[in-house]
Protein backbone atom coordinates (compact mmCIF):
# COMPACT_ATOMS: atom_id res chain seq x y z
CA UNK A 1 0.00 0.00 0.00
CA UNK A 2 1.53 3.53 -0.93
CA UNK A 3 2.19 5.96 1.72
CA UNK A 4 -0.81 8.37 2.10
CA UNK A 5 -3.99 5.70 0.51
CA UNK A 6 -6.36 4.03 2.53
CA UNK A 7 -7.24 0.77 1.57
CA UNK A 8 -10.86 0.12 0.50
CA UNK A 9 -13.08 -0.79 3.39
CA UNK A 10 -14.87 -3.68 1.47
CA UNK A 11 -16.14 -4.00 -1.50
CA UNK A 12 -19.59 -2.41 -1.60
CA UNK A 13 -21.67 -3.64 -4.91
CA UNK A 14 -21.01 -4.89 -8.19
CA UNK A 15 -23.60 -4.34 -10.91
CA UNK A 16 -24.28 -5.75 -14.05
CA UNK A 17 -25.69 -2.83 -16.87
CA UNK A 18 -28.78 -4.70 -17.85
CA UNK A 19 -31.08 -3.48 -21.09
CA UNK A 20 -33.87 -3.76 -18.35
CA UNK A 21 -33.02 -4.23 -15.02
CA UNK A 22 -36.88 -4.87 -14.21
CA UNK A 23 -37.59 -7.37 -16.74
CA UNK A 24 -34.38 -9.40 -15.89
CA UNK A 25 -35.22 -9.08 -12.01
CA UNK A 26 -37.33 -12.46 -12.30
CA UNK A 27 -34.26 -14.14 -13.24
CA UNK A 28 -32.17 -13.34 -10.93
CA UNK A 29 -34.57 -13.49 -7.70
CA UNK A 30 -36.03 -16.89 -9.27
CA UNK A 31 -33.41 -18.85 -11.24
CA UNK A 32 -30.73 -17.60 -9.03
CA UNK A 33 -32.35 -16.84 -5.56
CA UNK A 34 -30.77 -13.61 -4.99
CA UNK A 35 -32.91 -12.10 -1.99
CA UNK A 36 -34.23 -8.67 -3.16
CA UNK A 37 -32.94 -5.93 -1.12
CA UNK A 38 -33.65 -2.74 -2.56
CA UNK A 39 -35.40 -1.33 -5.81
CA UNK A 40 -35.63 1.68 -7.61
CA UNK A 41 -38.96 1.12 -10.02
CA UNK A 42 -36.76 -0.25 -13.76
CA UNK A 43 -33.50 1.83 -12.68
CA UNK A 44 -32.08 0.04 -9.93
CA UNK A 45 -32.51 -3.35 -8.75
CA UNK A 46 -30.30 -4.95 -5.66
CA UNK A 47 -29.49 -7.78 -3.97
CA UNK A 48 -27.78 -8.30 -0.40
CA UNK A 49 -25.47 -11.36 -1.29
CA UNK A 50 -22.94 -12.45 1.81
CA UNK A 51 -21.49 -9.11 2.62
CA UNK A 52 -21.96 -7.42 -0.31
CA UNK A 53 -24.64 -6.31 -2.97
CA UNK A 54 -25.39 -7.40 -6.54
CA UNK A 55 -27.38 -5.12 -8.40
CA UNK A 56 -29.10 -4.57 -11.91
CA UNK A 57 -28.52 -1.40 -13.40
CA UNK A 58 -30.30 0.81 -16.13
CA UNK A 59 -27.56 2.43 -18.69
CA UNK A 60 -28.68 5.96 -17.27
CA UNK A 61 -27.90 4.39 -13.73
CA UNK A 62 -24.95 3.26 -14.05
CA UNK A 63 -23.01 5.87 -16.35
CA UNK A 64 -20.73 6.43 -18.08
CA UNK A 65 -21.01 2.44 -17.96
CA UNK A 66 -22.90 1.19 -21.03
CA UNK A 67 -22.43 -2.51 -21.25
CA UNK A 68 -20.80 -5.72 -18.85
CA UNK A 69 -19.90 -5.68 -14.82
CA UNK A 70 -18.51 -2.87 -12.55
CA UNK A 71 -16.74 -3.16 -9.35
CA UNK A 72 -17.19 -0.72 -6.79
CA UNK A 73 -14.89 -0.51 -3.71
CA UNK A 74 -16.39 1.33 -0.44
CA UNK A 75 -14.30 4.16 0.71
CA UNK A 76 -13.99 6.87 3.43
CA UNK A 77 -12.95 9.74 1.35
CA UNK A 78 -11.96 10.74 -2.06
CA UNK A 79 -9.14 12.93 -0.86
CA UNK A 80 -6.42 12.25 -3.45
CA UNK A 81 -7.71 9.54 -5.24
CA UNK A 82 -8.42 11.88 -8.66
CA UNK A 83 -4.37 12.81 -8.52
CA UNK A 84 -3.63 9.15 -7.41
CA UNK A 85 -5.70 7.43 -10.37
CA UNK A 86 -4.26 9.88 -13.22
CA UNK A 87 -0.69 9.43 -12.03
CA UNK A 88 -1.11 5.44 -12.20
CA UNK A 89 -2.65 6.01 -15.74
CA UNK A 90 -5.95 5.99 -15.23
CA UNK A 91 -9.27 8.19 -16.11
CA UNK A 92 -11.15 9.70 -13.91
CA UNK A 93 -14.60 10.30 -15.33
CA UNK A 94 -16.26 12.89 -12.46
CA UNK A 95 -18.07 12.47 -9.00
CA UNK A 96 -21.90 11.78 -9.15
CA UNK A 97 -24.06 12.94 -5.91
CA UNK A 98 -26.60 10.29 -4.81
CA UNK A 99 -27.85 12.48 -2.16
CA UNK A 100 -28.52 10.61 0.95
CA UNK A 101 -27.23 7.80 -0.35
CA UNK A 102 -23.46 8.99 -1.08
CA UNK A 103 -21.41 9.69 -3.63
CA UNK A 104 -19.77 7.86 -6.55
CA UNK A 105 -16.62 8.69 -8.12
CA UNK A 106 -16.06 7.03 -11.35
CA UNK A 107 -13.13 5.99 -13.23
CA UNK A 108 -11.45 3.63 -15.70
CA UNK A 109 -8.16 1.63 -15.16
CA UNK A 110 -5.23 1.67 -17.50
CA UNK A 111 -6.70 -0.91 -19.51
CA UNK A 112 -9.95 1.03 -19.84
CA UNK A 113 -12.35 -0.81 -17.06
CA UNK A 114 -15.02 0.99 -15.29
CA UNK A 115 -14.34 0.90 -11.35
CA UNK A 116 -16.38 2.86 -9.06
CA UNK A 117 -15.22 4.04 -5.54
CA UNK A 118 -18.34 4.64 -3.18
CA UNK A 119 -18.67 7.49 -0.51
CA UNK A 120 -21.14 7.30 2.43
CA UNK A 121 -23.17 10.18 3.17
CA UNK A 122 -22.24 11.67 6.50
CA UNK A 123 -25.66 10.69 8.89
CA UNK A 124 -27.88 13.10 9.07
CA UNK A 125 -28.06 15.28 12.24
CA UNK A 126 -30.48 14.69 15.11
CA UNK A 127 -33.60 16.77 14.63
CA UNK A 128 -34.03 19.13 17.30
CA UNK A 129 -36.50 18.66 19.95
Amino acid sequence: MSAGVSAPRRVQNVFVVAKAPGSLHAFYEGALGLPLKFRDGDRWVQYGVGNTNVALACAEEAAPATAGLVMVLEVDDFDGAEQRIVAAGGEVHGVRDMGSHGAVLSLRDPEGNLVQLFRRAAPAAPAAA
